[in-house]
């Protein structure tokens, strides 16, 4: 009997350690999954931008004639009063060079002009002396014409005659003017750069246009300029603001005063605001080739100045625009969310196993949407869902399936 109930309690044992042999090795093996808890937090969608600080006032500083822009005599860098500030000197240009043939035709027009200016002269001369013979015809025939010798008919022809010499030596008066004119331009075409320099000829000096710092110089040194050129420019580099280039589809998302966060300019990061999007847009190609449409959006710099300390004008920087904002909304990783047919839905695990559920999903920015239904704070859903989860899967926590 003894015996018998030895056999049976053996036998029992062996039952028991096979049967556990047969689940270990037909139990299906846990998929190792990364859980997300859902909470509740402020959701932004950006748009992110390469940006560039410039000053908000810039004065440009150009040449009111042509001629020499002397050597400047300011730095860049250094301040300026408006007004007082001498911040470029432009001379008027000198004359070219006469090469023999221009000069022996200059030569010979000087000695044209000359002897037009001599028959002006003469003329003169003939026409006082006809005016001369004219007024003394009518002083005798008027004398005549009081003793009743001549006729008024005599009196009225020596009046036209004074008039017609005075009307002469008039003309004769402006030949010889123009004539003068007409030499002094045949004179000044002689003049060249070997010629004396008069000593009244002075540059034109240009002042400030406004208070600040010099930020740019075109060229230190002296060089010819034309009307217009640009010869430096002026402004306070304390007063910034921010040039974004943009694509013009994010430009017109973009709410009014949008706020911004500067980034990546060597210190910590700036609050920016929307100031305006420029009305034109341009044509640009991106680095891969394809045109788009770009446009530039302008912003303040919001933070004091000191908490920018040593940025400047030309300086490069990165800008995250706020787009959209909400707060305190419920959040999922975009990773954890896939689609079935034109829904979305999330594995969320239930202890050692995972439940398909539909979700309703509103706005979406890189990394998180927000969840309008389907889940609860606190639920844990599966990030990067393989193709090997299914509905009631075994999972386990990659962490801990690392550890055993």
């Amino acid at each position: 009997m003894a015996q018998t109930r030895r056999n049976i309690f053996l036998g029992g044992i062996a039952a028991v350690i096979v049967g556990g042999l047969v689940f270990v090795t037909v139990r299906p093996e846990p998929i190792p999954v990364d859980l997300h808890t859902v909470e509740r937090n402020d959701f932004t969608i950006t748009v992110d931008v390469d940006g560039q600080t410039r000053v908000t006032d810039l004065y440009e500083v150009a040449a009111p004639i042509s001629g020499v822009a002397l050597r400047s005599p300011i730095e860049v860098g250094d301040p300026v009063v408006a007004g007082e500030t001498v911040v470029a000197n432009v001379e008027p240009s000198s004359p070219g060079l006469l090469d023999a043939r221009s000069r022996l035709q200059a030569e010979a027009h000087v000695r044209e002009m000359e002897a037009v200016l001599n028959v002006a002269r003469s003329d003169w001369r003939k026409a006082e002396e006809d005016l001369a013979y004219a007024q003394s015809q009518y002083d005798r025939i008027s004398q005549l014409v009081e003793r009743k010798v001549a006729s008024i008919t005599r009196l009225e022809d020596a009046h036209q005659q004074r008039a017609i010499a005075q009307a002469a030596l008039q003309s004769a008066e402006a030949r010889i003017t123009q004539a003068e004119s007409g030499l002094d331009a045949a004179k000044a075409a002689l003049v060249d750069m070997t010629s004396e320099a008069d000593s009244a000829t002075c540059c034109v000096p240009i002042l400030a246009p406004a208070d600040g710092v010099v930020l740019e110089i075109e060229a230190i040194s002296a060089r010819p300029v034309v009307a217009g050129a640009k010869l430096l420019s002026i402004g306070d580099p304390q007063n910034l603001e921010i040039v974004a280039d943009i694509l013009s589809t994010n430009a017109v998302r973009l709410p009014e005063n949008a706020k911004a966060s500067v980034e990546r300019w060597g210190g910590t990061p700036l609050d920016a605001t929307l100031k305006r999007i420029e009305p034109t847009a341009r044509t640009k190609v991106s680095a891969l080739g394809i045109e788009e449409q770009r446009v530039d959006a302008i912003f303040d710099i919001a933070s004091p100045e000191e908490d920018r300390g040593g940025l400047g004008h030309g300086f490069a920087v990165f800008l995250s625009v706020v787009e959209h904002e909400e707060k305190d909304v419920l959040l999922i990783p975009l990773s954890a969310t896939f689609r079935i047919g034109t829904d979305w839905a999330v594995f969320r695990a239930i202890e050692d196993r995972v439940e398909r559920i539909p979700v309703e999903l509103g706005r979406r920015n890189g990394r998180h949407a927000v969840v309008l239904s389907g889940l609860e704070v606190g639920d844990r859903v599966v990030e990067h869902p393989s193709e090997k989860l299914a509905d009631g899967a075994l999972i386990v926590e990659r962490a801990t399936f690392g550890g055993l």
